[in-house]
């Protein structure tokens, strides 16, 4: 059957359907990764958003539900130039097709994803629809398409309440403030002797103190950084302890926003697992993976208190901060996804070397 996504700038494309039944406003990404189609489906700062892969074969391995980084799928819609029907993996357990249907994704196939792709990067990413007809009143669904918008995002993908995680050793007590985590962070710290307690996003700094934790960590997740007034004020008044501080994706944005840096909406964002950034304290570049549409404005980090980590290769925007005199540090992009080799886990090494000086002063 013949689908169609409308973009906010009147552009119709035609495909076929994908998934399952219905109609689906959002707003559209892409993402050049080749692989982990699966971790882009349950990863929860996608979160109403619907996805465009630009590898032109998703799902040519199947479902294999221990790969996922959620329980359920996060995207809104799903978009592929073509959707592989008999996939071969010793692992597979369904193909995209069922897992889209059974968890209620709409999605759409058969499109020239590179025009689409084309049309993100010269204009900016914009709102679309995916139908299965194309509208009669066409000024009313671009009037519909253009009015939507994100609604707090990390409200819907956070912990309800305290939740605990650990592995085989306990070493380290860790509270992470949870905006929509990737369940391999968890786990690189869990493999490394932390217990990591999610908090919601909504918790205050008693609530995290009380724990009396050797470390913070404040999550990726999904939507405008400045829209997280209350999570922002809580990192503010934690910020005036001495407990050590990693932030990752929106947490690196949110630690920005609570000592007054700046951040913006990128044009068309960073989404892929192929995105070069610089270690400027060392030289040495990196190959990462990266889901953001935000960035922090380099010009406004007070070097009076911090410092740049990281800067992407590409566009010289920020991807790292370090701050002085406290041991904190965040990255935009995502150490723990594999863009390649395992190459900046060392960053979590880090984190627990931060800890571990705190103990012995």
């Amino acid at each position: 059957m013949k689908r169609y996504l409308v973009l906010e700038n009147g552009q119709v494309f035609e495909g076929e359907d994908l998934g399952a039944e219905g109609e689906v406003v959002a707003e559209i990404v892409f993402t050049t990764a080749m692989t982990g189609y699966l971790e882009t489906l349950t990863d929860k700062s996608y979160k109403g958003q619907a996805v465009v892969q630009t590898f032109p074969l998703i799902g040519n391995y199947g479902i294999i539900t221990p790969d996922r980084e959620g329980e359920i799928p996060n995207v809104s819609g799903y978009i592929v130039r073509e959707a592989c029907g008999a996939p071969s993996n010793f692992r597979c357990e369904m193909t995209l097709d069922e897992y889209l249907k059974k968890n209620n994704i709409v999605g759409l196939k058969g499109i020239d994803t590179r025009a689409l792709t084309r049309v993100l990067r010269e204009k900016g990413v914009m709102n679309g629809k995916i139908t299965s007809k194309i509208p009669e009143d066409m000024d009313a669904c671009l009037k519909e398409i253009k009015e939507y918008k994100i609604k707090d995002p990390v409200e819907e993908v956070t912990v309800p309440a305290a939740e605990e995680r650990t592995g085989d050793e306990v070493i380290y007590n860790v509270a992470m403030i949870d905006c929509g985590i990737k369940e391999n962070i968890v786990r690189c710290l869990t493999q490394r002797g932390c217990k990591v307690t999610l908090m919601p996003a909504s918790c205050s700094a008693e609530e995290i103190l009380a724990l009396k934790p050797d470390g913070l960590f404040i999550s990726n997740g999904p939507g405008d950084p400045e829209d997280n007034v209350k999570t922002i004020e809580t990192l503010k008044e934690l910020q005036k302890s001495d407990i050590p501080t990693m932030g990752i994706c929106l947490g690196h944005q949110l630690l920005a926003l609570a000592h007054g840096f700046k951040t913006t909406k990128l044009k068309y964002g960073h989404r892929g697992a192929n995105h070069p950034v610089k270690d400027l304290t060392t030289g040495h570049v990196y190959i990462s993976s990266q889901n953001h549409g935000y960035a922090v404005v380099a010009d406004s980090i007070d070097t009076d208190i911090a410092e740049e980590y990281f800067v992407n290769v590409n566009d010289g925007t920020n991807e790292g901060i370090l701050y002085k005199d406290k041991a904190v540090f965040s990255v935009q992009f995502h150490p723990e996804a594999c863009g390649g080799p395992k190459d900046t886990e060392f960053l979590f090494e880090n984190f627990i070397k931060m800890m571990d000086e705190r103990r012995d002063q």
